[in-house]
């Protein structure tokens, strides 16, 4: 294995958290991201973000404000035609 160098694992951290990649890659970017804190930090942050992302997509709004915003979007769109 060989260190892929700060680039190629900042251009492949995504598809990289997501598994998406050969097994030579993702064994030469975690190498990588074992030996650079900034590097390793990106991908900490990344991991987090998708994290909150998937919370947050399960959650859903109080059914008073789904109402407030569905009648608001109508108002919209009548106005518009």
């Amino acid at each position: 294995m060989s260190d892929c160098g700060c680039d190629k694992a900042r251009k492949d951290l995504e598809e990289y958290l997501r598994n998406e990649m050969c097994k030579t890659e993702h064994s030469d970017i975690r190498e990588h991201l074992e030996n650079c804190d900034a590097c390793r930090e990106e991908a900490l942050v990344a991991t987090t973000l998708t994290a909150v992302v998937a919370r947050a997509c399960k959650e859903s709004a109080p059914e008073q404000l789904r109402d407030q915003v569905l009648a608001r979007l109508r108002t919209e769109q009548a106005a518009h035609h």
